[in-house]
């Protein structure tokens, strides 16, 4: 997935992203490092704090 890019095209941090989603900063990490397997709800707090498309993530 391309949480770390969008969110770096976007200039925000791990935590505004996190607060954003209503997820933990340590989860966005590991995600973003491929450590977590993402559940389809995850993906959709991403879409939304990113304030993208599902298939943008995977694009």
């Amino acid at each position: 997935m391309r949480i770390r890019e969008l969110r770096m095209l976007q200039e925000i941090s791990q935590e505004e992203l996190a607060w954003r989603c209503q997820l933990s900063k340590n989860y966005v990490s590991d995600v973003e490092r491929g450590r977590r397997n993402v559940s389809l709800k995850a993906i959709e707090k991403f879409a939304k704090g990113l304030d993208v498309k599902l298939e943008d993530l995977f694009r």
